[in-house]
């Protein structure tokens, strides 16, 4: 006997767009049930496209996260605007994530543009992130001002931090999903290694614990990472900055700040490998690095 059409398996690939600081990388956290992706209260923490793995007993679902789309002001604004665009374009269905607690933005009404603009014809979803800061009766008139962005798209309220109401999103785009094969196996969530998360963990630590002023102009490059044995990594990283009046704040008073930063990483990375993690940080600067199209490639953006 034919399985029915719902007990077929069913894939596809999820792109996760909006502007910066919506709770992308939170929502896919979210939905695999660990953490993959970096996350701080400072825009801009996504800077390269990565695919968060979900593999149920149904289905396969490949949730691109992409950079928040942008006004460009440097080489890489314009590199990770780019990755946005394209992942548009790779996906069945599209989750445009916006911030329940504002009216939309200009940025909104970009992307909102972009999404109608696609080559490709996909489901979109129009995600109203982060109800658990507005008032309830606020709720509906977000609902009506974001559905005119895309009346064609259902809006979807949701807390990302909560979990309110995300099951109920997840099983949405599942039944929405096209018949197909499984793209990855079973165990693998993401297709980053886990020297590459750690370079997101990194350089998250720093934007959580820095100035305004100083966190767009880090990256962090790694040096080494080395398994000693089963349950030991030694890392290495150094954090670019692109001026050397922000050295002195990244180390801090007797090197207090790059400390804190570093146990923070490391405890983070440590939870994610389930080894030991000795992580030793340097600081370097590199005058606008993010205008530095080679730099920008090296640190894989």
């Amino acid at each position: 006997m034919q399985p029915s059409l719902s007990e077929r398996f069913r894939s596809g690939f999820v792109a996760m767009t909006g502007h910066p600081n919506v709770g992308k990388s939170t929502l896919i956290n979210r939905f695999l049930g660990q953490k993959i992706a970096a996350v701080s209260p400072r825009p801009q923490t996504t800077r390269r496209k990565q695919l968060g793995i979900l593999t149920t007993v149904q289905a396969q679902i490949i949730f691109i996260d992409t950079p928040g789309i942008h006004k460009p002001r440097h080489k890489l604004g314009e590199a990770m605007n780019q990755q946005a665009r394209d992942a548009l374009e790779e996906a069945d269905q599209v989750l445009f994530i916006v911030d329940a607690s504002q009216p939309p933005t200009s940025e909104d009404h970009i992307l909102a543009r972009l999404i109608q603009e696609a080559k490709r014809q996909t489901i979109t979803l129009v995600v109203l992130n982060k109800i658990d800061l507005i008032h309830a009766d606020l709720l509906a008139e977000r609902q009506a001002q974001f559905q005119d962005l895309l009346p064609e798209a259902r809006v979807f309220p949701i807390s990302a931090t909560r979990g309110d109401n995300c099951p109920a999103l997840l099983e949405t785009l599942i039944a929405a999903m096209p018949e197909g094969p499984q793209y990855f196996p079973e165990e693998q969530i993401t297709d980053l290694h886990e020297r590459d998360i750690a370079v997101d963990l990194i350089r998250e630590a720093a934007l959580i614990f820095l100035r305004e002023e100083v966190p767009h102009g880090i990256a962090v490059r790694l040096d080494e990472y080395k398994d000693r044995d089963e349950k030991t990594t030694y890392l290495a990283a150094t954090l670019l900055l692109e001026r050397e009046a922000h050295k002195p704040i990244v180390i801090g008073k007797n090197g207090a700040m790059l400390k804190r930063i570093g146990t923070s990483a490391r405890k983070e990375i440590e939870t994610m490998t389930g080894r030991k993690v000795f992580l030793e940080l340097r600081v370097k600067v590199k005058k606008d690095w993010r205008d530095d199209e080679e730099t920008i490639r090296k640190l894989g953006y």
